[in-house]
């Protein structure tokens, strides 16, 4: 079967039908979204612009420690809720070129922090005397993977 298949099937599903049949359900979900939005870019810009430089006051390990749990947070939020507004019109929006881009910059960001925790993360204490030039390019791409990322999900309405 096929991603367009699937896609058509989660639309057909209970969970498409409730959301484009309920009064209610959609704007909470877009609310929980949004939400969910604000949990992950707030923290992760503080995070990946603590990385860059700004706020050397402050351990890189110990921002990393009190940011991650957020972030983490907003991206379950966004991915719960995102599967639920996909759900609605998932066969229009399958074929929806924002929509595709904005999936590929969600695995992107995802797979860029992961590879910084795994590269990075035993060396977080070293990090606040020597940081890494490779590092600092993962946070620049962080950055402007998320804002496109969360500037794309908006433009979805328009396109």
């Amino acid at each position: 079967m096929d991603l367009a298949a699937l896609a058509a099937l989660l639309e057909a599903s209970a969970t498409g039908v409730w959301m484009r049949s309920s009064g209610w359900a959609y704007p909470v979900v877009n609310l929980v979204h949004l939400l969910g939005l604000v949990l992950l870019i707030g923290p992760i810009l503080l995070l990946d612009l603590r990385v860059l430089g700004l706020g050397r006051q402050l351990p890189l390990r110990a921002v990393c420690a009190l940011l991650t749990p957020w972030c983490v947070a907003g991206l379950l939020l966004l991915l719960g809720s995102g599967v639920l507004l996909f759900a609605a019109d998932a066969t229009p929006l399958f074929s929806n070129q924002t929509v595709r881009i904005k999936l590929l910059l969600i695995c992107v960001g995802v797979l860029n922090a992961l590879a910084f925790r795994r590269v990075w993360g035993a060396r977080l204490n070293d990090w606040d005397r020597r940081p890494t030039r490779a590092g600092r390019i993962q946070a620049a791409i962080s950055i402007l993977c998320w804002l496109v990322t969360g500037g794309l999900g908006r433009l979805i309405a328009y396109g």
